[in-house]
């Protein structure tokens, strides 16, 4: 049996295709903003859990307050962003620009930031609890006061670039990272 060429062509154009989101769509949870466009906006408070924000953009964008528990941001850039107690508790976020962002008080449990850049960053406070860090770019950011990715250690005041624990006697310590 043969198939006429015209009749696969209007099935296909036919066929649903799967339904996105558009930039202009409301946030929410779950939603599928890739490659938007969302830089100093107001989006303080905001709950993307589960969001695609893969290489889309936040720069200049306050997102303090906001939940992005398990949303995906792969080559995300939140440049010079305000994320003052964003949680990102297990996101994957591989690649993504945190360059001069203010992370202080930030969640990032179990997040996969592998490659993730940040320089110049701000994490004071920040929890890094079994998070991934290999081959991210740390160069100048604050630690200070942050719960290294063991869970147990909190980085001295100061720890630039790397977290340099603080002993129960008051000493500085270098944990190796």
């Amino acid at each position: 049996m043969k198939i006429a060429p015209a009749l696969v062509a209007l099935t296909l154009l036919a066929a649903p295709a799967a339904a996105l989101a558009d930039c202009a769509d409301a946030a929410g949870p779950g939603i599928e903003w890739r490659r938007c466009l969302m830089d100093g906006e107001d989006m303080s408070g905001v709950v993307l859990i589960g969001a695609d924000l893969r290489s889309a953009s936040f720069k200049r964008t306050n997102l303090a307050g906001a939940d992005l528990t398990e949303s995906r941001a792969t080559g995300t850039k939140f440049i010079s962003a305000d994320m003052t107690g964003v949680q990102m508790d297990r996101a994957v976020m591989l690649r993504a620009d945190f360059t001069s962002a203010n992370l202080t008080g930030a969640s990032f449990r179990n997040a996969d930031l592998r490659r993730a850049r940040f320089y110049d960053a701000k994490l004071w406070n920040a929890d890094l609890t079994g998070a991934r860090l290999e081959g991210a770019d740390l160069l100048r950011t604050d630690f200070s006061g942050a719960t290294w990715t063991d869970g147990a250690t909190i980085c001295a005041e100061g720890s630039i670039g790397r977290c340099i624990a603080t002993s129960p006697a008051g000493e500085q310590v270098d944990d190796g990272s």
